[in-house]
């Protein structure tokens, strides 16, 4: 679930879409409501429009949304027996589905409604229907086909055309028929996520991470924007070290409060460190001061550690520096 917020306010005085998509069939429904909703109201949405239509799922899938975070929706779902799996912090694509139909709502609203922008919600179901009447690209279905068995009648199906020959089917062919779509959806799902992730993976090298381990956090310019003010200021900070693997995505760091965001982190914003602080001596001066280190290599090795943030490629560059001295 997921908002499409900065519509333009209508006759009822809704301004916002809170969208709800099923991760299997695909099916979604588009709830106009408001962007000063709190979470009892959206709550009270969600069992009046999808509860009473597909009954209590398992897991709900969302960002972290203030509504989403607060003591009564978590205290109500969780009395509800339902798991609630939140994204990463500035990392939107754990959230993708609902994320992906946004955009795909987005687009069609914009070609039914030309220029009656603030006609959006008498055209939403409409535009709903269209939707999950919609061939998906990934299951093959479209989605009202993979949860009733059949696709449902559009104008253009009063015609007189021939009737399905599916119609006839007797009980124990219609479960059968019902069954096929689902394990042939299921498949093709799978199918076009292997297509996926091997397109994404293309090049990348994976990295785990393990609680104790040293790390670089990237700092996002949406998600530190004081540290970002300036194109000059450093795109890293650390290291920081690892309390919790939350999944092989994300990570939980221990990072300073003074930062003022989610401690968790995808790993698309973590580097491995590697011990540039350790490299200061050389083993065979273990034990000994450092009166016997050239002057500069000293100045050197100071003004990167404890100069402020040290950025990964100040970090390369240090590493290069005490490389050579030690050859």
């Amino acid at each position: 679930m997921d908002f499409v917020l900065g519509l333009p306010r209508t006759k009822r005085g809704r301004d916002s879409i809170f969208a709800v998509v099923d991760h299997f069939s695909k099916m979604a429904h588009f709830i106009p409501c408001h962007k000063s909703d709190d979470a009892s109201h959206i709550a009270e949405l969600f069992f009046r429009e999808i509860l009473r239509l597909h009954g209590v799922p398992r897991t709900i899938v969302s960002d972290r949304d203030t509504k989403f975070l607060s003591y009564f929706w978590k205290f109500l779902w969780g009395k509800l027996g339902i798991r609630l799996l939140f994204s990463t912090t500035c990392h939107p694509q754990t959230d993708g589905q609902t994320e992906i139909v946004n955009c795909t709502l987005s687009a069609m609203l914009r070609a039914v409604l030309k220029k009656n922008l603030k006609l959006w919600e008498e055209s939403l179901p409409h535009v709903e229907f269209a939707y999950n009447r919609a061939v998906h690209s990934t299951t093959k279905f479209c989605p009202f086909e993979i949860v009733y068995g059949f696709k449902p009648t559009a104008p253009i199906d009063l015609l007189p055309l021939p009737m399905q020959e599916r119609v006839n089917f007797d009980a124990s062919k219609r479960a059968e028929f019902v069954k096929n779509i689902h394990d042939r959806a299921r498949a093709n799902i799978e199918k076009m996520t292997k297509m996926y992730e091997k397109r994404t993976n293309k090049g990348r090298k994976k990295m785990l991470f393990e609680p104790g381990d040293l790390v670089w956090v990237h700092l996002r310019k949406d998600r530190f924007p004081e540290q970002r003010k300036s194109k000059l200021q450093p795109r890293a900070d650390g290291p920081f070290k690892v309390l919790r693997k939350i999944n092989d995505n994300a990570y939980e760091i221990d990072l300073p409060s003074t930062y003022g965001v989610s401690s968790s982190f995808n790993v698309a914003d973590l580097s491995p460190f590697f011990g540039v602080e350790e490299s200061r001596t050389t083993p065979f001066q273990e034990g000994e001061d450092d009166e016997d280190m050239p002057l500069e290599a000293t100045q050197v090795t100071h003004k990167h550690v404890y100069d402020g943030p040290i950025t990964r490629n100040r970090a390369k560059i240090l590493q290069k520096e005490v490389n050579s001295l030690l050859a």
